[in-house]
């Protein structure tokens, strides 16, 4: 049995930034402020992160009360941003996971920074939310390699069965989804089809490297 877990964004869907908007437009209201004194870098982090990092940075305090105020109102946001941005699942993803699903040797499930709601938001949208049974998500922890850690637990809480570590595939498109692999033993399928470049991906080695999944023979390979 081989489990694949998948990151979101830049990985399966480009949302034309309805995500990063609507983060940005709900932290700006939960702490008071008329706009951001610092550039948000969101690629390969988690929600939880990203928030607690953007009220470090703006010197605002971070309570659970925070936290769960932004969380509605990036929900809101992002729900009323998909339907009027120029988003698509990318090159290769229905495909792939059509061709997937109904195998008795694979299990797919996501590896994401995304809260979980949001996560489910996102892929209803575009159509492949129903691929998903489960996943690790970024409602609790700061880190990749903690989420990474989730992702793992819960599939084998799905499978209800133990899979060696070298049977996980995480696929993803930035630095942090290798090394988060790298932490629970699995293989990693990087693609660059978010803002990281080939060359800045081959730095941290994954075992496979492409441009963009519309040719899946690499990722076969590793099944």
């Amino acid at each position: 049995m081989k489990v694949l877990l998948f990151d979101i964004d830049g990985t399966l869907v480009n949302t034309h930034m309805s995500g990063k908007d609507a983060m940005i437009a709900a932290f700006l209201q939960v702490a008071e402020l008329e706009e951001l004194a610092v550039h948000l870098h969101v690629s390969g982090k988690t929600d939880r992160g990203i928030t607690h990092e953007l009220f470090e940075l703006h010197d605002r305090e971070f309570t659970e009360a925070h936290w769960n105020q932004f969380c509605e109102l990036y929900l809101q946001g992002l729900t009323q941003n998909l339907p009027i941005r120029q988003g698509r699942v990318l090159a290769g993803i229905e495909s792939i996971l059509a061709d997937l699903e109904p195998r008795d040797d694979v299990t797919l499930g996501l590896l994401t920074g995304n809260v979980e709601r949001g996560a489910h938001i996102k892929l209803r949208h575009y159509g492949i939310d129903h691929y998903f049974p489960f996943g690790g998500f970024g409602d609790i922890h700061r880190e990749r390699d903690d989420v990474a850690r989730v992702a793992r637990q819960a599939a084998l809480d799905h499978l209800g069965r133990d899979v060696p570590p070298q049977d996980m595939i995480v696929i993803g498109d930035t630095p942090n989804d290798i090394l988060c692999a790298r932490a629970i033993g699995a293989q990693v399928v990087a693609v660059a089809t978010g803002v990281f470049d080939l060359d800045q991906l081959a730095s941290h080695e994954p075992d496979v490297l492409v441009e963009d999944l519309s040719d899946p023979a690499p990722l076969y390979a590793l099944l």
